[in-house]
């Protein structure tokens, strides 16, 4: 039999858990709004996704595939393994990368994008995907309506290289000889429509300059050329090109970012170097199908931009030029949306075409 002392505690317990209860759904609908403000949440309801309870509680309870958009080796792949065994430690949940390459990164975001959206496939993306928008012509995917940001990983800059033996020491002085000879200065690029003949050709539009393209089939022939001398001039990057700077095979004029590269500390800016407001800078960051509940999406959110943020991910990611990132997924969300923009204007401004 149920004394009063004994009623009375349980009276209050209740009234307790009332009040943590309330707050919760408070909580969760506050969020559910702030999301369904930045369109990610698709045609879910989040009234219903309350009753069901939160899906973010138990999750993750088993393996999470990571869609990787390129081959193994290359800078997604670092960035995406460093992530998936930090994830894997952290949940006690194995997270697996899967390379998937093909279509300059379109199969593995197609992909994801048409998978389960529970948070258990999720794919990589890099900047490449910003402009695959517009030269590609039709996706399989809308990269902005199809997908939600969870978190941008990276930022890496491209460094503007020439052969030692020219006389330009400054992006100054390379200027002032395009101008006074139109179309006489060539660079290389690792292929149409990638950065390295993006970063030129935003070059030749910002400073009023006629430089000639010459597109090669990778990195590696470009800056063979370069060093050998018959280009002028490549935007390279950091993890291509460092150890040809330090030997002096190559001369660094200047990096792409708007901020001083930390692996190349001693050469400046192009914004610095007179051109101003120039930026190309390479990213990568992850992304989950856009119907993924947001309590999941932010719960992927708080771990990688907490795994982004240790001395160790930063070591990590240095083997590739990379710099971290991790910022909020809207954040994220608005650097897609600028980033499509600004390469859709200059592809058309220059009648790029896709091979």
């Amino acid at each position: 039999m149920t004394q009063p002392n004994d009623q009375k505690h349980l009276e209050l317990n209740n009234c307790s858990l009332d009040l943590v209860q309330n707050q919760a759904r408070r909580d969760w609908l506050e969020q559910s709004a702030r999301w369904a403000s930045l369109g990610l949440w698709g045609a879910l309801d989040s009234s219903s996704l309350w009753a069901q309870g939160d899906p973010s509680l138990s999750y993750p309870s088993k393996p999470i595939r990571l869609l990787c958009p390129f081959a193994p080796a290359g800078g997604v792949d670092i960035t995406s393994r460093a992530l998936a065994q930090k994830l894997s430690e952290t949940w006690g949940q194995p997270v697996v990368v899967e390379n998937k390459p093909g279509a300059n990164g379109t199969i593995a975001v197609d992909t994801a994008a048409k998978s389960t959206p529970d948070g258990y496939t999720l794919t990589m993306i890099s900047s490449s995907h910003s402009v695959n928008v517009t030269l590609q012509g039709h996706q399989p995917y809308d990269l902005i309506k199809d997908l939600a940001p969870i978190t941008q990983a990276t930022f890496q800059p491209y460094v503007l290289v020439v052969n030692p033996q020219l006389p330009y020491k400054t992006v100054a002085e390379l200027i002032a000889a395009a101008q006074a000879s139109p179309g006489k200065i060539n660079y290389g690029s690792s292929g149409l429509g990638g950065f390295s003949h993006l970063a030129g050709a935003l070059l030749g539009s910002m400073a009023g300059i006629e430089l000639t393209h010459v597109p090669y089939k990778g990195g590696a022939p470009a800056m063979a050329d370069v060093i050998g001398g018959q280009v002028h001039m490549l935007f390279s990057t950091i993890i291509q090109s460092h150890a040809h700077i330090a030997s002096g095979r190559l001369r660094p004029l200047a990096v792409t970012t708007l901020t001083r590269s930390k692996a190349l500390p001693q050469i400046p800016t192009m914004n610095e170097s007179g051109v101003k407001g120039y930026e190309v800078a390479g990213w990568y960051g992850a992304m989950a199908p856009v119907a993924t509940p947001a309590s999941i999406v932010d719960k992927l959110n708080k771990a990688m931009v907490k795994i982004l943020k240790t001395p160790e991910m930063a070591e990590r990611l240095a083997v590739d030029g990379s710099e971290p990132v991790g910022g909020s997924a809207a954040e994220f969300g608005e650097h897609i949306k600028k980033e499509v923009a600004k390469w859709r204007r200059l592809i058309k401004e220059l009648g790029i075409k896709s091979e």
